[in-house]
Order: C-alpha cells, then structure tokens, then sequence
C-alpha cells in the first residue's frame, strides 16, 4: 500500500477519463476521477450523441420530400417543434450520462463530482469541497471547449455547447467557421426550417480534408439552400432595435440574424488546472505535450483525449485510456496507433473518409486515382440532385490502398468497414476480388476499373 490517497486519480470523467478510470480500478488499482460538469464529457453531454439526435431530427423534411416519390402523400405538412425534441434529446444523454455513471460505481472507482485543480506534481485540491487528496498517478482527461472570437459583441452568439439548449429554432443563423462542426449544423439548421448563412474566412470549407471531399460538401450545402460567404471574417456582432443581432463581416457587408454561431475550433481545457504547479508542459495551443504513451514530461502524469489536441475525436480517446491503463495497470505496455483512423462528417450528404487524401498522397509517392459520381439508386425516383462521390487512392509502386473517401447516404457506416481493410494494408486487387454486393452504392467500392488522371498531373 502507496502512501497515497489512491493510486491513480484522473481529472475528467468524458469517454477516455471514464475508461482508463474503469480499466484501472478492475485491475486493483484504487482509483478515483473527478468531474466539474456531467459525467460522459463532451461526447454524451454536448458533442457527438445530442449532435447526431439532431441530424436526425434535420434529416425528417428531406424525407418528407423524398416519400412522395414513393407514393406517400400528407394531408398537412410536417411540422417540426423544438421542444418535444430536445425534451427527448435531453431524456436520452441523462440516460447514457447515468449509465456511465453506474459503470464506474460498479468498477469501483470513487467518484468525486468536483472541480479538481493540481497543486503539486501528486497533490490535487478538489475546489468545492476545499479538501486536498494525493495520487501516486494523475491522467488528465478534461478534453476541449469551443473558442469565441476576441471581437465586440461577441458573447451575443452561441457557440456549439448552446445549441442543445436553444428553445427554438431561429429564423434566420449565421455560422462563423468552415470546419466540420460549422458544416453540420449548417445542414442541421437548415434541414429544421432556418435561413442559413456560413461565414468562412478561408475559400473551401473541411480544410484538411480531400479536395473532392471539400468540393462535394459545399456544392451539397448550396443545394440545401445554405449561402455560403468565403474570404471573409466576422468582425462585430450588434444587438438591434428589434432584438436581433446585426453581423457585421469583413467585406463590409451586414447581415442581420436571430442567432449567430461561432464554430470557429476548440481548444485544451487547460487554463486554471494547476498544470504548471505541476511543472506539466504545454504546447502553443493548450495542450499537453506527451510520449507514445501519453506521458508528459512529468514521470506521474499523463493526459489523453482532447487535451493533447492529437486526434480529437471519441474513439481514439476511448483507446489512448485504455492502452494507458493496460500499460500502468495490467503491465501489458502499449501504445495508440493514430495512423489510418477512420472518420465521419454528418453534413448532409455525410462523408466517410480513411487515410490519405490524394493531396497528402501525393507529395510522397505516385499514386493511381480512382473515382466515380453517380445518383444513389434511392434518389431515382426522387427528383433528388445530390450525387455521390467515392474516391480510392492507390499507391502505385505496390498498389497498396491508402485513401478512401465518400460522400453520399450513409458513407460513415460504410467507412467503418472500408478502414478495416486501409487498416490493414489491402491492395487494389484485393478491393478487386471482392464480390459486390448488389444492389447497393457500397459496390461501387469494389467495382471502380477506370483510373482517373487529373489534367496536368503526369502519373508515370
């Protein structure tokens, strides 16, 4: 027995903390996590599961479009209201936060539903109850939060924590940003009846993402009936006579808005933690530096999930917790491999991607480009203008596939299974050899034959 409190305390119960938490406590470790907010973290509370609801929820009035080319008929049309949704929405994350709750009671971690900051390298005042516990290993796992512009009247927007709080649906919204949250709930809003108007100060939204991706994506948005607004940044936000919100943008143009959304990024939830009481090093965003094994410079802490800003999504949190307590715990070191992680964007058409983009590809190796564009079979009868895209990048020297990207109904259930086999190092041919199954648009994936040679780019 250690003469601390526990043997490992971990700061933040979202889906990596609560993990290694878990994995801790059942190899015998005495383990307590500590949470300021609700446990589940950003994923369950306000991120990924009430943001996917609400997709659903947008999707309905496409639908309703659809089915009458099915031969469904309304006699009235569909109407959407805000809150028996989110009363709903609300019901079911108060179910999965409880859930993760009983997890950790039944894994026997202590569960401490406070504010905790580091006073020293071991030691961690926990603020309300104004009580200090030590810990012979400390994992932070607080994850991110979005950022609001430094700009006047900024703190008349929202940004995306709110929107599962909105008793309406506003009438008209701006969105600031071009990233994947951005790109969401544009389609989100405007699936659910909103005007709505995207302010991006770079040219394509999805940036780092495939350039087809990126190109499919806005020219979806623009037939959703989103107005796009590239080159160009917020600078003011005003409160009008009328109680509405006059955006003043950067090429002197106003728009006038109900709300107004900043999805400009997030970054580490590192300010105020005692971090550098701990001596704990931080990058020029936040977050915290570590090893392979999520180690910072600080022997008895580590840090996983968002905090460390390497890949920023739920799963590889999920992992880099459990690969840390397998490794401190059940002596069984590993580490996370991040490279070839699939990923959806629920924009509307979604995208499914893995891998390299061809860019990316590119500036390593020669490599063969196969892509197709068609209309999902379901839209036939529909009258529905959305195509299609999938997208296979090929290493040409051993034909080894190291790119996939979709965008169309359902691409990230299909990516799921594709990232399997980029994963895995699978070539073209093996792609090739794989029966298709028919009829669906997933087949396409195993039925692509023709390369295609963009203008200009020599591939010999």
């Amino acid at each position: 027995m250690s003469d601390y409190d526990y043997d490992l305390f971990v700061i933040g119960a979202g889906s990596g903390g609560v993990r290694a938490a878990r994995v801790a406590a059942m190899a015998g470790g005495r383990v307590a996590i500590a949470e300021e907010d609700r446990i589940g973290g950003t994923c369950v509370i306000r991120g990924c599961v009430p943001k996917k609801f609400m997709v659903y929820a947008s999707e309905f009035k496409q639908h309703f479009e659809d089915a009458k080319g099915y031969g469904w008929s309304f006699p009235e049309p569909p109407k959407f209201e805000m809150t028996p949704f989110m009363n709903a929405l609300h019901a079911e994350v108060d179910r999965l936060s409880g859930i993760y709750r009983r997890n950790l009671d039944n894994s026997g971690v202590d569960v401490i539903e406070d504010r905790a900051e580091l006073k020293d390298r071991h030691t961690i005042h926990l603020v309300n109850e104004d009580r200090t516990v030590t810990a012979e290993k400390i994992l932070v796992a607080v994850g991110g939060w979005p950022v609001r512009p430094d700009i006047e009247g900024a703190d008349l927007g929202i940004v995306s924590n709110d929107v599962f709080h909105l008793d309406k649906v506003p009438e008209h919204i701006v969105i600031v940003g071009g990233g994947y949250i951005a790109c969401e709930f544009a389609d989100i809003f405007r699936g659910l009846g909103s005007e709505v108007c995207l302010v991006y100060r770079r040219d394509v939204v999805l940036r780092g993402f495939d350039d087809d991706i990126r190109t499919h994506v806005t020219e979806g948005m623009k037939r959703n009936g989103v107005r796009i607004i590239t080159h160009a940044n917020v600078d003011s936000l005003k409160k009008t006579g009328d109680g509405r919100i006059r955006v003043n943008v950067s090429d002197d143009s106003e728009i006038e808005a109900d709300q107004v959304l900043f999805a400009i990024g997030r970054k580490p939830k590192t300010e105020t933690l005692g971090l550098e009481s701990a001596g704990v090093d931080l990058d020029e965003t936040g977050a915290i530096k570590v090893d392979e094994y999520a180690k910072s410079n600080v022997d008895n802490i580590w840090a996983v999930g968002d905090v460390t800003n390497r890949m920023n999504l739920t799963p590889v949190a999920i992992r880099e917790g459990q690969a840390f307590a397998e490794t401190e715990f059940n002596e069984s070191p590993m580490t996370f491999d991040h490279d070839k992680i699939a990923t959806g964007v629920f924009t509307q058409p979604p995208v499914g991607t893995v891998g390299l983009s061809e860019a990316e590809a590119r500036k390593q190796f020669k490599v063969d480009v196969y892509k197709a564009r068609f209309f999902p079979m379901k839209e036939m009868l529909t009258g529905d203008s959305h195509r299609m895209m999938m997208k296979l990048i090929v290493r040409q020297e051993d034909q080894v596939v190291v790119g996939c990207h979709i965008v169309g109904p359902d691409a990230p259930e299909v990516i799921q299974a594709v990232g399997i086999a980029v994963k895995a190092g699978l070539t073209k041919k093996d792609f090739d050899r794989t029966c298709a199954v028919h009829p669906t648009a997933a087949e396409e994936l195993v039925t692509m034959k023709e390369k295609f040679n963009p203008v200009g780019i020599n591939t010999s």
